[in-house]
């Protein structure tokens, strides 16, 4: 009597259809191992992962207010407003006298893609509401980019040249340097706002019989744009206008003030001239001198190595085309932390790679080994292309591993 037959194996069996189609199996080993290393190429490089920040803030500015006024007639209307978002979970209000600001922020689990539309949605609500605020309340100014994290900075100078000379060349180079590759935003730090000083004589106010306030409105009622409507002619239509704005300091010192019958002019009773804010709320000083600052602001998912090689380039040009006595110089740059951060990595990714292979050759022989390690790189070779199809949110940056 023979003995019964094993039963024959009829599921699927991955190895034995791997190890039969050679050629297949060969041909997709390659594949993955070329895509893994373009796809790794690819990947956006940064020193920190980009994350969404759901919050944004913004300030209501109303003059002589109380900080209980503030928060009864300023911040309470807009925080009750903004509990209509879909996503709101709070707001915290800090109030001064004059001053409120706020932090709206949203739900945990708030998808990514919809805070900006969330954002937009406070914008609208709060912009509703402004004209519901009381006289002489200012704003609410908003701000939903504070998450910008600023990838170089450089530093602009010059001796003896006018703040308002290099803030024009500030904003010819931000144009420059907004046309780089990889280049979100750029933005000017350090700039002190100009000024026009109206700098009364007390004395003559007294003996004219002049008030300050009669002075603020003969200024507000010369510093007006006002329509002149038009004359119709047979050829094209001629606007009319009445040219009443402030545009020289001479028409400023010019401006007639009617006090009792009698005409004077501006600079009889004050002195007027040009200047910067005083004192200066912010200033920027490289190496003791004082200075501008324009900080790059990198896309999301790049490759910070190449924007800063692409940086540096471009940072060479302009100091080329700078006039004599005009300096650009590199303050920060977040590409060097990146490069320390991926050899970092590619070092303890190959060293793990060879104790892996050592590990299997030893314990599993040569050719079990070899298949086990081998498939250690092709596993990390399919994730780099999903990280890639996947889009910038999830292809953060190698150097994020090497920490």
């Amino acid at each position: 009597m023979s003995a019964p037959k094993p039963p024959t194996r009829t599921g699927f069996n991955l190895s034995a259809l791997a190890v039969r189609e050679k050629s297949i199996t060969l041909f997709l080993i390659i594949a993955i191992v070329i895509s893994g290393l373009f796809a790794f190429n690819k990947l956006g490089r940064a020193e920190d992962p980009s994350f969404t920040i759901k919050a944004m803030t913004f300030y209501t500015v109303w003059p002589g207010a109380t900080a209980q006024e503030m928060q009864d007639q300023v911040a309470e209307p807009l925080e009750k407003r903004l509990q209509e978002l879909k996503w709101y979970d709070r707001t915290e209000t800090y109030t001064r006298p004059g001053l409120a600001f706020t932090t709206l922020t949203l739900q945990d689990n708030t998808p990514p893609e919809e805070v900006q539309e969330e954002f937009y949605q406070a914008r609208k609500k709060l912009g509703d509401d402004k004209l519901g605020l009381p006289a002489g309340a200012i704003g609410p100014f908003i701000n939903d980019e504070y998450s910008d994290v600023t990838f170089g900075l450089y530093a602009l100078k010059a001796h003896g040249v006018p703040q308002r000379m290099l803030v024009r060349e500030a904003e010819t180079l931000r144009q420059q340097l907004l046309a780089v590759p990889g280049v979100k935003k750029v933005n000017i730090v350090g700039e002190r706002p100009e000024k026009i000083f109206v700098e009364f004589t007390y004395e003559k106010l007294a003996t004219l019989g002049i008030s300050a306030q009669q002075v603020f409105n003969a200024l507000n009622d010369q510093n007006v744009i006002t329509p002149g409507g038009s004359i119709e002619t047979h050829g094209p239509t001629v606007l009319a206008r009445f040219d009443g704005n402030f545009d020289n300091l001479d028409k400023i010192r010019n401006t007639p003030i009617n006090v009792g019958g009698k005409t004077l002019k501006l600079a009889d009773v004050a002195n007027v001239r040009r200047g910067y804010e005083d004192p200066a709320q912010f200033m920027i000083r490289n190496q003791g001198e004082p200075a501008l600052l324009l900080g790059v602001v990198m896309r999301d998912g790049w490759n910070g190595l190449n924007l800063g090689k692409a940086l540096e380039e471009e940072a060479g040009k302009i100091q080329q085309g700078l006039p004599t006595g005009i300096s650009f110089t590199k303050v920060t740059d977040q590409a060097v932390n990146i490069a320390r951060s991926f050899d970092e990595f590619m070092i303890k990714f190959f060293v793990a790679l060879l104790v892996v292979m050592a590990v299997c050759l030893v314990s599993m022989g040569w050719r079990v080994g070899l298949v086990v390690a081998a498939a250690v790189p092709l596993t990390l070779a399919a994730v780099f292309v999903i990280m890639l199809m996947d889009g910038p949110r999830e292809s953060s940056t190698a150097s994020r591993w090497a920490r």
